[in-house]
């Protein structure tokens, strides 16, 4: 499917709407995980707004469901989801609060809209599997996305998962992968080589669609393919940038988790000005 130039720019408005409500949870001095959250933010924005069937009712069973497996970056789902009214903005501005409503984690039980308790990284893509094979159990047609980090890739219990849902043939289920290159301390490479990514997603059983995960018409083609690949699971490998948007985070692991000082926080609401007017 091709996709016109008015919905690009819309969504183009959209992800920068959603990096503004990011940096509304962060304000100088908090700490929060601008790097991976603003990475993703670009596929968070395609699947909210365009692609998966999403509801008023954030619990409407034909919903299709979206995990964060790297639940540290789900900050970028809480600015989703203040724009869909799973939340207030009120609510963003007490992150991580014992009154607030969304914590630094995903909590199924107190926040609308989340799927599941994640961040205990290697563990939602399993979680996935197993609704996406729940949902085949019950006839339903809802589908599952499940957002994977690329350092996460380091943890075993992601390669279970992705063999078991080869072999189970789940082809409701695709795995997106941020592969932003920058984790906690350093880069992927540095820390623990990954190799061939695409080449391993294969060797597993997966269908593998590779992208440039800033790229809106490549993220809507990559989701549509997968939804028609029948037989396996499918991978999108979304080759992003650490901190995007936010020119003095991008690439750094220091932005990892951490809090921006006053000049920087001044920086990034201009930036996200900039990034409006550009859309």
């Amino acid at each position: 499917m091709s996709y016109s130039e008015k919905e690009i720019h819309e969504l183009r408005k959209i992800a920068a709407t959603l990096r503004g409500n990011l940096i509304e949870m962060i304000p100088p001095g908090k700490v929060g995980h601008l790097g991976g959250s603003s990475s993703i933010m670009d596929v968070v924005a395609a699947l909210y707004f365009k692609h998966m069937k999403v509801f008023d009712d954030p619990k409407n069973p034909e919903r299709d469901r979206c995990v964060f497996s790297k639940g540290h970056a789900v900050l970028a789902q809480y600015a989703a989801f203040a724009e869909l009214g799973y939340v207030s903005h009120e609510d963003l501005h007490k992150v991580k609060t014992l009154d607030g409503t969304l914590q630094g984690h995903p909590d199924m039980d107190h926040t609308p809209g989340i799927e599941a308790v994640t961040g205990s990284l290697g563990q939602g893509l399993s979680v996935s599997l197993g609704m996406a094979l729940g949902l085949k159990v019950d006839g339903s047609a809802s589908r599952v996305f499940c957002i994977v980090g690329d350092g996460e890739m380091d943890e075993g219990q992601i390669w279970e998962a992705a063999m078991a849902g080869a072999a189970y043939k789940a082809d409701n289920l695709v795995a997106i992968v941020d592969r932003n290159r920058v984790q906690a301390t350093d880069t992927v490479d540095k820390v623990m080589p990954e190799g061939d990514v695409p080449a391993k997603w294969a060797a597993f059983g997966w269908n593998v669609i590779e992208i440039d995960g800033h790229d809106f018409n490549q993220i809507l083609e990559a989701l549509d393919a997968a939804k028609a690949c029948k037989g396996k699971p499918t991978a999108i490998i979304a080759n992003t940038v650490k901190g995007k948007g936010f020119t003095f985070a991008e690439g750094k692991a220091a932005y990892h988790n951490a809090a921006m000082n006053a000049e920087e926080y001044a920086q990034a609401q201009a930036l996200v000005e900039k990034m409006k007017e550009e859309a």
